[in-house]
């Protein structure tokens, strides 16, 4: 089989691996001049361990799965990571029912040594709250080094790699294609008529269909910005127990393979599919956003908590602000701007998050509509279920 693989991020050098590994001749392009450029090289480095996501759930399966594939190709190609473990703090009563449904969660997904701690300063001194969840197995790595080392195996394999390619539909000669574009997955299935289409996904190995209709998914793009965190406050990572309402995990603290501490991300409504800053404005993604009647559906009854999200965003303090709640000591002194990244969520038209993988296929075409955290960790194993997949299309 001959395959095309479009995008040069993560999923796509995995999936583009994975063919190559089961002996097939691949070919991926990458519309920028650099693998690795969006997604991919602006995250914070977690392998997450599989806490957060519903059991049963493809992001549940392919996240635990992805994290053994992930640490055991790193240790096989010289990619440095390391096992820092994590801290998920409540910080009021209103929040030890999550906690502990996300101990539950992690139970049912095969996640080892979990533990419930009403005393955890010994992991985290500087730490506030009434209770943790302490999962010792998330760990950090850098991505843009597992992209480049996936790159040259890929290229030790045989397979080509063309950069600065810019491709809208499925290119001629190939008997298979994968489209992993991201922040502009929807605008690819449209153009290869599969979003006009409704058709179905094939992948049928425990990755669901799409909870919503094909045709009325858009990516929407929120930027999520991070400071670098000047003095040594916290050991591993350490989270605020998630609200249910959104697919994001509040600003956090992270540990980079480097040894540096970052703290981030907000998340903010990007004003391009590419915007990385403020001032980064694309008229046709801006327009495209408003325009979709799931984004106001979306924002009506969280208004609230979305301004408080910009405000953190213009604000300094109150960024601060919101990290104090997890580390007391931290000052506004101690943070310095660090770059940001954009995430592309798929929003279906009634103004639900998809919350899960979501993918389509039209005529040898298969297109990776949804692929948001913790897709990175996930990665080899969703390139398994894309290559055993192609074979049914």
């Amino acid at each position: 089989m001959k395959a095309a693989v479009v995008g040069g991020g993560i999923v796509g050098l995995a999936t583009a691996h994975e063919l190559l590994r089961r002996g097939h001749a691949v070919t991926l392009f990458e519309k920028e001049a650099a693998l690795a450029f969006h997604q991919t090289g602006h995250n914070s480095g977690v392998i997450h361990s599989g806490v957060y996501y519903k059991p049963g759930s493809a992001k549940a399966r392919l996240c635990v799965r992805g994290g053994a594939l992930l640490r055991r190709f790193c240790d096989e190609n010289n990619v440095p990571w390391r096992e820092c473990g994590k801290l998920i703090v409540a910080r009021t009563r209103e929040e030890l029912p999550m906690l502990e449904e996300l101990h539950r969660r992690g139970v049912a997904n095969g996640v080892p040594r979990l533990s419930l701690l009403d005393e955890f300063r010994d992991i985290e001194p500087n730490a506030a709250g009434i209770r943790a969840l302490h999962v010792p197995t998330a760990a950090i790595v850098d991505y843009r080094a597992v992209a480049a080392a996936l790159a040259r195996r890929i290229e030790a394999m045989g397979g080509a790699i063309r950069l600065g390619t810019r491709i809208s539909v499925a290119p001629p000669g190939f008997d298979r294609v994968v489209f992993c574009a991201g922040l502009h997955a929807d605008r690819l299935a449209r153009a290869s008529g599969v979003m006009s289409s409704g058709a179905r996904h094939p992948l049928r190995r425990g990755i669901p269909r799409s909870a919503r209709n094909d045709t009325e998914m858009k990516i929407v793009p929120f930027r999520g910005e991070y400071y670098s965190v000047k003095r040594d406050l916290v050991r591993g990572l350490l989270y605020p127990v998630p609200d249910p309402r959104f697919p994001f995990l509040g600003v956090h603290f992270t540990r980079t393979i480097d040894g540096g501490l970052e703290a981030g991300p907000n998340a903010v409504l990007a004003l391009a599919r590419e915007g990385y800053r403020w001032r980064d404005v694309n008229v046709r993604d801006l327009a495209e956003t408003l325009a979709f009647p799931g984004f106001w559906r979306l924002i009506a009854p969280i208004w609230r908590t979305a301004a408080g999200e910009v405000r953190r965003s213009l604000s300094k303090r109150a960024f601060t602000r919101a990290l104090q709640s997890l580390v007391p000591s931290i000052a506004m002194d101690d943070l310095e701007r660090a770059p940001a990244g954009v995430r592309a969520q798929a929003l279906a038209r009634d103004g639900a998050l998809v919350d899960d993988f979501a993918f389509s296929e039209r005529g040898g075409a298969l297109h990776v509509l949804n692929a948001p955290s913790p897709a990175a960790t996930a990665s080899l194993a969703i390139a398994e279920e894309i290559a055993n997949a192609l074979h049914e299309l």
